[in-house]
């Protein structure tokens, strides 16, 4: 089975949707079933957008990859010194 691969807007919509159903009482395994994740999926995500809205999710993936592409470059240039 391949793996998927969710937008932060899809995340963060999850996450809304799990956080309805702990709070009325379902456990983990009961919410991440019907969202079709792991527990250990709903757990990493919550602790990496837990609380951000959509816009704060996306400047968060875009200075991510700027921060691997300047990485990149860094180690690339300290390889060609």
């Amino acid at each position: 089975m391949g793996k998927k691969r969710y937008t932060p807007e899809q995340i963060i919509g999850k996450l809304r949707e799990a956080e309805v159903a702990l709070a009325q009482g379902e456990t983990a395994a009961q919410v991440c079933r019907p969202l079709g994740i792991a527990e250990q999926t709903f757990y990493r995500w919550r602790r990496e957008y837990g609380g951000l809205k959509v816009e704060q999710a996306k400047r968060l993936k875009a200075l991510e990859q700027e921060n691997a592409r300047l990485r990149r470059a860094v180690s690339d240039l300290t390889l060609a010194k």
